[in-house]
Protein backbone atom coordinates (compact mmCIF):
# COMPACT_ATOMS: atom_id res chain seq x y z
CA UNK A 1 0.00 0.00 0.00
CA UNK A 2 1.67 3.12 -0.79
CA UNK A 3 1.13 7.05 0.64
CA UNK A 4 -0.01 9.94 -0.88
CA UNK A 5 -0.52 13.49 -0.40
CA UNK A 6 -2.18 16.66 -2.37
CA UNK A 7 0.60 18.65 -3.05
CA UNK A 8 1.84 21.90 -5.22
CA UNK A 9 -1.26 24.14 -3.77
CA UNK A 10 -0.31 27.15 -3.32
CA UNK A 11 -0.87 30.14 -6.18
CA UNK A 12 0.38 33.37 -7.21
CA UNK A 13 1.02 35.47 -3.65
CA UNK A 14 -0.61 32.73 -1.71
CA UNK A 15 2.01 30.00 -0.46
CA UNK A 16 1.33 26.70 1.35
CA UNK A 17 5.07 25.72 2.87
CA UNK A 18 4.28 22.21 3.68
CA UNK A 19 5.50 20.03 0.77
CA UNK A 20 9.06 20.03 1.70
CA UNK A 21 8.10 18.61 4.70
CA UNK A 22 5.61 16.14 4.11
CA UNK A 23 7.64 14.64 0.35
CA UNK A 24 10.06 12.65 2.07
CA UNK A 25 7.57 10.39 3.54
CA UNK A 26 5.57 9.65 0.34
CA UNK A 27 5.07 7.40 -2.56
CA UNK A 28 2.72 9.65 -4.59
CA UNK A 29 1.90 13.57 -5.09
CA UNK A 30 -1.06 14.53 -6.16
CA UNK A 31 0.14 17.89 -7.86
CA UNK A 32 -2.26 20.55 -8.60
CA UNK A 33 -2.15 21.76 -11.80
CA UNK A 34 -4.30 25.12 -12.25
CA UNK A 35 -7.60 24.34 -11.49
CA UNK A 36 -8.15 24.90 -7.53
CA UNK A 37 -4.43 25.96 -6.92
CA UNK A 38 -1.16 25.40 -8.85
CA UNK A 39 0.61 28.52 -11.11
CA UNK A 40 2.85 27.12 -13.27
CA UNK A 41 6.21 28.15 -11.03
CA UNK A 42 4.53 25.89 -7.84
CA UNK A 43 4.10 23.27 -10.51
CA UNK A 44 7.24 23.12 -11.91
CA UNK A 45 9.10 23.83 -8.08
CA UNK A 46 6.73 20.73 -6.80
CA UNK A 47 7.83 18.40 -9.95
CA UNK A 48 11.25 19.21 -9.36
CA UNK A 49 10.82 18.24 -5.33
CA UNK A 50 9.00 15.30 -6.02
CA UNK A 51 11.98 13.39 -8.63
CA UNK A 52 14.43 14.57 -5.75
CA UNK A 53 12.47 12.74 -3.50
CA UNK A 54 11.59 9.19 -6.26
CA UNK A 55 8.16 10.44 -5.04
CA UNK A 56 5.69 8.98 -7.92
CA UNK A 57 4.15 12.13 -9.71
CA UNK A 58 -0.04 12.63 -10.42
CA UNK A 59 -1.73 15.32 -11.89
CA UNK A 60 -4.61 16.27 -9.62
CA UNK A 61 -7.06 17.82 -12.04
CA UNK A 62 -10.70 19.89 -10.77
CA UNK A 63 -13.20 22.23 -11.77
CA UNK A 64 -11.78 25.45 -12.50
CA UNK A 65 -12.48 26.99 -9.67
CA UNK A 66 -9.97 28.85 -7.98
CA UNK A 67 -11.78 30.91 -5.77
CA UNK A 68 -13.07 27.88 -4.59
CA UNK A 69 -10.41 25.71 -3.98
CA UNK A 70 -12.28 22.96 -6.28
CA UNK A 71 -14.33 22.83 -3.22
CA UNK A 72 -17.77 23.83 -5.28
CA UNK A 73 -19.79 21.50 -7.73
CA UNK A 74 -20.04 23.08 -10.74
CA UNK A 75 -22.37 22.01 -13.31
CA UNK A 76 -20.02 21.55 -16.63
CA UNK A 77 -21.14 19.80 -19.99
CA UNK A 78 -19.88 16.53 -20.39
CA UNK A 79 -17.66 17.29 -23.35
CA UNK A 80 -16.20 20.72 -21.67
CA UNK A 81 -15.01 19.01 -18.42
CA UNK A 82 -13.52 16.62 -20.53
CA UNK A 83 -11.46 19.13 -22.48
CA UNK A 84 -10.90 20.92 -19.34
CA UNK A 85 -10.14 17.83 -17.28
CA UNK A 86 -6.65 17.33 -20.38
CA UNK A 87 -5.72 20.35 -20.29
CA UNK A 88 -5.03 20.08 -16.89
CA UNK A 89 -3.24 17.15 -16.53
CA UNK A 90 -1.40 18.00 -20.24
CA UNK A 91 -0.35 20.82 -18.50
CA UNK A 92 1.96 19.07 -15.91
CA UNK A 93 2.35 16.86 -17.81
CA UNK A 94 4.40 19.09 -20.19
CA UNK A 95 5.94 20.49 -17.36
CA UNK A 96 7.30 17.07 -16.09
CA UNK A 97 8.52 16.30 -19.25
CA UNK A 98 10.43 19.32 -19.27
CA UNK A 99 12.24 17.94 -16.13
CA UNK A 100 13.12 14.50 -17.80
CA UNK A 101 10.25 13.35 -15.51
CA UNK A 102 6.72 11.30 -16.18
CA UNK A 103 3.56 11.09 -15.17
CA UNK A 104 2.21 8.38 -13.33
CA UNK A 105 -1.66 8.43 -12.29
CA UNK A 106 -4.52 11.07 -12.21
CA UNK A 107 -6.33 12.14 -8.97
CA UNK A 108 -9.66 14.62 -9.20
CA UNK A 109 -9.36 16.95 -6.63
CA UNK A 110 -11.89 18.28 -4.55
CA UNK A 111 -15.87 18.55 -5.73
CA UNK A 112 -14.71 16.79 -8.93
CA UNK A 113 -13.45 13.77 -7.16
CA UNK A 114 -17.01 13.49 -5.28
CA UNK A 115 -19.43 14.14 -7.88
CA UNK A 116 -17.14 11.78 -9.92
CA UNK A 117 -18.37 8.76 -7.09
CA UNK A 118 -21.47 10.19 -6.81
CA UNK A 119 -23.04 10.81 -10.22
CA UNK A 120 -22.00 8.29 -13.24
CA UNK A 121 -22.35 11.22 -15.64
CA UNK A 122 -19.22 13.15 -14.30
CA UNK A 123 -17.87 9.82 -13.49
CA UNK A 124 -18.15 9.04 -17.10
CA UNK A 125 -17.06 12.52 -18.46
CA UNK A 126 -13.66 11.78 -16.04
CA UNK A 127 -13.03 8.51 -17.31
CA UNK A 128 -13.63 9.62 -20.99
CA UNK A 129 -11.09 12.12 -20.30
CA UNK A 130 -8.55 9.63 -19.43
CA UNK A 131 -9.23 7.24 -21.73
CA UNK A 132 -8.99 10.12 -24.35
CA UNK A 133 -5.16 11.04 -23.04
CA UNK A 134 -2.35 10.54 -25.47
CA UNK A 135 -0.53 7.90 -22.76
CA UNK A 136 -2.65 5.49 -19.88
CA UNK A 137 -2.26 7.15 -16.74
CA UNK A 138 -4.46 4.70 -14.18
CA UNK A 139 -7.07 6.85 -12.19
CA UNK A 140 -7.34 7.01 -8.62
CA UNK A 141 -11.07 6.74 -7.08
CA UNK A 142 -12.30 5.93 -3.52
CA UNK A 143 -12.09 2.67 -2.52
CA UNK A 144 -15.36 1.08 -1.26
CA UNK A 145 -17.90 -1.53 -1.42
CA UNK A 146 -18.08 -0.66 -4.88
CA UNK A 147 -14.50 -1.47 -6.07
CA UNK A 148 -16.01 -4.37 -8.47
CA UNK A 149 -18.28 -2.37 -10.16
CA UNK A 150 -15.96 0.64 -10.81
CA UNK A 151 -13.41 -2.18 -12.12
CA UNK A 152 -15.56 -3.34 -15.07
CA UNK A 153 -16.85 0.05 -15.46
CA UNK A 154 -13.60 1.24 -15.95
CA UNK A 155 -12.61 -1.54 -18.06
CA UNK A 156 -14.94 -0.55 -20.87
CA UNK A 157 -13.32 2.98 -21.31
CA UNK A 158 -9.58 1.35 -21.43
CA UNK A 159 -8.48 2.28 -18.45
CA UNK A 160 -6.85 1.22 -14.87
CA UNK A 161 -8.16 2.45 -11.20
CA UNK A 162 -5.97 2.58 -7.98
CA UNK A 163 -8.44 2.11 -5.42
CA UNK A 164 -7.65 5.10 -2.51
CA UNK A 165 -8.48 5.10 1.31
CA UNK A 166 -8.08 8.52 3.64
CA UNK A 167 -6.74 8.52 6.78
CA UNK A 168 -7.78 11.95 7.96
CA UNK A 169 -11.88 12.33 6.64
CA UNK A 170 -14.92 10.86 8.31
CA UNK A 171 -16.35 7.92 6.51
CA UNK A 172 -20.05 8.10 6.43
CA UNK A 173 -22.12 4.72 6.56
CA UNK A 174 -23.08 4.73 2.94
CA UNK A 175 -18.90 4.54 2.43
CA UNK A 176 -18.39 7.93 1.01
CA UNK A 177 -16.69 10.74 2.90
CA UNK A 178 -18.57 13.16 5.51
CA UNK A 179 -18.79 16.83 3.65
CA UNK A 180 -16.05 19.38 4.65
CA UNK A 181 -19.01 21.82 5.57
CA UNK A 182 -19.55 19.41 8.65
CA UNK A 183 -16.66 20.46 11.48
CA UNK A 184 -16.17 16.83 12.13
CA UNK A 185 -15.55 16.02 8.73
CA UNK A 186 -11.51 16.13 9.11
CA UNK A 187 -9.94 14.29 11.89
CA UNK A 188 -7.38 15.35 14.42
CA UNK A 189 -3.57 14.03 13.53
CA UNK A 190 -4.20 11.25 16.76
CA UNK A 191 -7.85 10.15 15.15
CA UNK A 192 -5.71 9.93 11.62
CA UNK A 193 -2.72 7.70 12.84
CA UNK A 194 -5.39 5.42 14.44
CA UNK A 195 -7.72 5.08 11.10
CA UNK A 196 -4.24 4.37 8.77
CA UNK A 197 -3.15 1.60 11.78
CA UNK A 198 -7.04 0.34 11.01
CA UNK A 199 -6.58 0.76 7.25
CA UNK A 200 -3.18 -1.03 6.71
CA UNK A 201 -3.76 -3.60 9.56
CA UNK A 202 -7.14 -4.68 9.11
CA UNK A 203 -8.55 -3.22 6.11
CA UNK A 204 -11.39 -1.41 7.51
CA UNK A 205 -12.70 2.18 8.66
CA UNK A 206 -15.15 2.61 11.76
CA UNK A 207 -17.64 5.19 10.99
CA UNK A 208 -19.30 7.67 13.63
CA UNK A 209 -22.43 5.41 14.30
CA UNK A 210 -19.92 2.74 14.43
CA UNK A 211 -20.54 0.60 11.36
CA UNK A 212 -17.28 -1.11 10.05
CA UNK A 213 -17.00 -0.82 6.72
CA UNK A 214 -14.17 -3.02 4.59
CA UNK A 215 -12.15 -0.77 2.55
CA UNK A 216 -9.42 -2.58 0.17
CA UNK A 217 -7.27 0.48 -0.91
CA UNK A 218 -3.94 0.71 -3.23
CA UNK A 219 -3.12 3.50 -1.50
CA UNK A 220 -4.02 6.12 1.64
CA UNK A 221 -4.46 9.54 1.33
CA UNK A 222 -3.05 12.27 3.87
CA UNK A 223 -4.08 15.76 3.10
CA UNK A 224 -1.19 18.08 3.32
CA UNK A 225 -3.32 20.91 4.32
CA UNK A 226 -4.49 19.56 7.64
CA UNK A 227 -3.08 20.03 10.84
CA UNK A 228 0.04 18.36 11.84
CA UNK A 229 -0.06 16.72 8.30
CA UNK A 230 3.87 15.96 8.25
CA UNK A 231 3.69 14.11 11.65
CA UNK A 232 0.92 12.63 10.65
CA UNK A 233 2.61 11.09 7.25
CA UNK A 234 5.59 10.29 9.77
CA UNK A 235 3.69 7.72 11.47
CA UNK A 236 2.03 6.11 8.70
CA UNK A 237 5.49 5.62 6.79
CA UNK A 238 6.23 3.65 9.78
CA UNK A 239 3.17 1.62 10.19
CA UNK A 240 3.34 1.07 6.36
CA UNK A 241 7.73 -0.04 6.40
CA UNK A 242 6.35 -2.32 9.49
CA UNK A 243 3.93 -4.55 7.44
Amino acid sequence: MKLNADLGESYGHWQFDADADIMPYIDMANIACGGHAGDPIVMHKTIILAANHGVLIGAHPSYPDLQGFGRRSMRVPPEELILIIQAQVATLDGLAKCQGQVLNHVKPHGALYNDMMADSSVRKAVFSAIAGFYIDLPLVVQAGSQNQALRIEAQEFGITLLFEAFCDRLYLDSGLLMPRSDPKAVLSAVESVEQARRLIQCNEVITPSGAVLCIQADTICVHGDTPEAMQTAEKIRVLLQDQ
